[in-house]
């Protein structure tokens, strides 16, 4: 994986960093995985904006995902690598053994032709999937579960990774790409390696435009707002508007909003670093 940085040719391209796409193999999608994806651009159902700064963005089909790796114990050979639209790492299509094709979050290092396979039985390699109480101490996974059966919810996005720290009993300890460490219960199934398109963190867009294509609509600094409409808001002159904090008065930068009766609070065992 690689980026590039373009020629100054045009502003708009002068501090652009755009990705390599070295590891994408195709640019056709499987017609058998696309699903229609409807856009809101932030509004409700009964048509009022409920989110701000939504809207626009190009139009796209959604790739079916198997966040579960419910096929187990059948081997899949990678067909290819593919660039996904509605997120930041690369998916990659399997064909199982019967014929059936799935995508799957591609991790880092994961080649066209390589088989890989999910199940308690399975080796810990890349793209595998296995139960977390199979998996060796201090290997790195990604697409972790947090209840059986429920399908990746934890690190999933580009480059990201947790560690395998310890197992105790029917938990184990997980080292998150948060610097949160937790228990999750050792039956839940992990992917084997880092997610890919760890170089996602060096694009840069160069100009607004590329923002909007994402459906992202310009955002009003809180400073420049009237008192009635922020916290922040009003003041004389250039004000520099106070504390920080968000529109309905919660304050940012460090605040901690996590409630203190919530039920998993017992499986953390070190907060997320400040």
């Amino acid at each position: 994986m690689s980026v590039r940085k373009l020629k100054p040719i045009t502003p708009g391209q002068r501090f652009r960093v755009v990705n390599g796409f070295d590891a994408i193999t195709t640019d056709k999608p499987e017609k058998s995985l696309l699903a229609p994806l409807k856009k809101s651009g932030g509004r409700n159902s009964q048509g009022k904006m409920t989110i701000r700064q939504k809207g626009g963005g190009h139009k796209r089909r959604y790739r079916v995902i198997d966040f579960k790796r419910d096929k187990q114990d059948v081997v899949a050979t990678v067909d290819s690598i593919q660039y996904d639209p509605n997120r930041t790492a690369f998916i990659a299509l399997l064909v199982y053994a019967d014929g059936e094709k799935r995508y799957i979050i591609a991790p880092n290092g994961l080649q066209v032709g390589q088989e890989v396979s999910s199940g308690a039985n399975v080796a810990p390699e890349i793209g595998n999937a296995l139960p977390l109480k199979e998996i060796p101490l201090g290997t790195i996974i990604s697409g972790i579960e947090l209840r059986p059966g429920q399908g990746a919810v934890m690190a999933r996005s580009a480059g990201t990774f947790a560690q395998l720290m310890a197992k105790e009993g029917k938990f184990v300890t997980i080292k998150l790409p948060s610097g949160e460490t937790r228990l999750v219960l050792a039956d839940c199934m992990a992917t084997i390696g880092a997610v890919s398109n760890s170089d996602h963190q060096l694009l840069v867009s160069g100009k607004a435009g590329r923002s909007r294509w994402l459906g992202r609509r310009p955002r009003t600094r809180p400073v420049a707002m009237n008192p009635v409409d922020h916290p922040m808001g009003g003041g004389e002159g250039r004000a520099s508007g106070g504390h920080p904090r968000s529109r309905n008065g919660i304050p940012a930068k460090g605040f901690r909003t996590r409630s203190k009766t919530k039920s998993t609070n017992k499986y953390i065992l070190e907060r997320r670093k400040k």
